[in-house]
């Protein structure tokens, strides 16, 4: 498969890398820069994760073959050793013996079945705990944006309180700090569409799914803000700023 035909986590990480810098170079110390440090650390791990599920578990897969092998030699030897024409004279134990039999040989299939999906299914719960991570890491991002309100651009059209929210970004730095926010809910999305890669699970990709819905939810309400923003400088006769 070709370069541009699937993700790579690398890139993904190297964007992240830089997006970190810029953030820590617009806003030094502050929360955002952290954030995303910790979501440079998800995607990091979410790579080596990614490509783990997507390996054989060698070892448990010959456990089960041995397991699942062994089962079969013990049917094989119950039927040989069950005697069943000593009962065809006893309708009554003939059926009883058949039904114990048939009982048994679903017992074991329903066993070797659950012994062939334990790979899937332990591959499939270290996939949905890494994705819950970066499910919260996507709310943090949006906690972090929800008090960034365009109308305090107005002046001091509203009266502070003082529960108020410091608010001491300019237009331009606003604007900048929901950009960065939108981007990293953008990569979230990429980072968890990781672990749909190589596991067609559809458990898997369902959760995938989700999460890149949520990030574009979120990424959407912050790009509203943006055309607000973008509305607010119109109106002012300004026109657009450079982005750097």
């Amino acid at each position: 498969m070709g370069m541009y035909h699937r993700l790579e986590a690398d890139k993904i990480v190297s964007t992240l890398e830089t997006l970190e810098r810029r953030i820590g170079e617009r806003f030094p110390n502050s929360g955002l820069t952290r954030v995303c440090g910790e979501a440079l650390v998800a995607a990091r791990r979410a790579d080596v994760r990614a490509r783990d599920v997507s390996k054989p578990y060698l070892g448990l897969r010959l456990s089960v073959g041995l397991v699942i092998a062994a089962g079969l030699v013990a049917q094989v030897f119950l039927f040989r050793f069950a005697h069943i024409e000593r009962l065809s004279g006893d309708p009554i134990s003939l059926f009883q013996g058949l039904e114990a039999l048939v009982n048994l040989t679903l017992l074991a299939a329903g066993g070797a079945f659950f012994l062939l999906t334990l790979e899937e299914r332990i591959k499939r719960a270290r996939s949905l705990a890494a994705m819950h991570e970066l499910r919260s890491l996507a709310h943090v991002i949006d906690m972090h944006q929800l008090t960034k309100d365009p109308t305090i651009l107005l002046g001091n059209f509203h009266r502070r309180t003082a529960a108020s929210p410091a608010r001491a970004m300019s237009q331009f730095e606003l604007t900048r700090y929901l950009e960065y926010c939108a981007e990293m809910l953008a990569l979230m999305g990429k980072v968890a569409a990781l672990y749909g890669e190589n596991l067609r699970d559809p458990v898997v990709i369902g959760a995938v799914n989700d999460i890149e819905s949520l990030c574009a939810n979120l990424g959407r309400k912050i790009w509203q803000k943006i055309t607000i923003i973008g509305q607010l400088d119109e109106g002012s006769g300004r026109g657009p700023q450079p982005s750097p």
